[in-house]
């Protein structure tokens, strides 16, 4: 059974890989504004795993995995400062100003997974569910924070920062999953992985 992550993401790929599974890739290309204006006042969680969802069954749709047994695993995350929910900044500008408003404080990165199995190319079973963790923040000074946004890492991921990079030098501590932080929750994708009746043992390069 194939693995298949519905995304572009290089930490999540490698947050699975480290955990055993090397999945195909096959980024979905959906319109994330379009689909968050398609919902009616949603909840964070409920944005996030909407989100993950349009991801996952468009990469089901594609001819690139016609045919197959596979599960499709679509993710989406975002920061919630304050109770503004907050995306991928995508300019320094934006970025700068995310950190005026984190640095010192806490944060609730939210991440939404779904998962779809399918059998001969047909999806036959699904889940879905949603990860929470608090992200306590430094304060980064004025000289790290320009080094950190000349880097350019801050403007393509969610909230800001990460975990896995430069930007873990200034979070002072989290509180749940940490993989979730980077991208993709490994307890809440084995979770999801069950209920659709796959064992996530049997993924493992181990095993197979």
């Amino acid at each position: 059974m194939r693995f298949v992550l519905a995304s572009a993401s290089p930490a999540r790929l490698a947050v699975l890989r480290a955990a055993g599974i090397d999945p195909s890739v096959i980024v979905s290309g959906v319109d994330e504004d379009a689909v968050a204006a398609s919902l009616t006042d949603p909840t964070p969680a409920e944005l996030v795993t909407a989100l993950a969802r349009a991801k996952a069954v468009a990469v089901a749709e594609t001819a690139g995995i016609a045919g197959s047994d596979a599960v499709v695993v679509g993710c989406d995350s975002m920061l919630a400062i304050g109770g503004e929910v907050v995306g991928k900044p995508g300019t320094p500008e934006i970025a700068r100003k995310r950190w005026a408003g984190m640095a010192g404080g806490t944060g609730e990165l939210l991440t939404g997974h779904v998962v779809l199995r399918l059998e001969n190319g047909a999806v036959t079973a699904e889940a879905a569910g949603s990860q929470t963790t608090t992200v306590h923040f430094a304060t980064p000074t004025q000289d790290e924070l320009d080094a950190y946004l000349a880097t350019g890492e801050p403007l393509n991921v969610a909230g800001a920062f990460t975990l896995d990079g430069l930007g873990g030098w200034f979070v002072e501590g989290i509180e749940g999953d940490p993989s979730s932080v980077i991208g993709i929750s490994l307890p809440l994708t084995r979770r999801l992985l069950g209920e659709v009746g796959v064992n996530v043992t049997d993924l493992w390069r181990a095993n197979g």
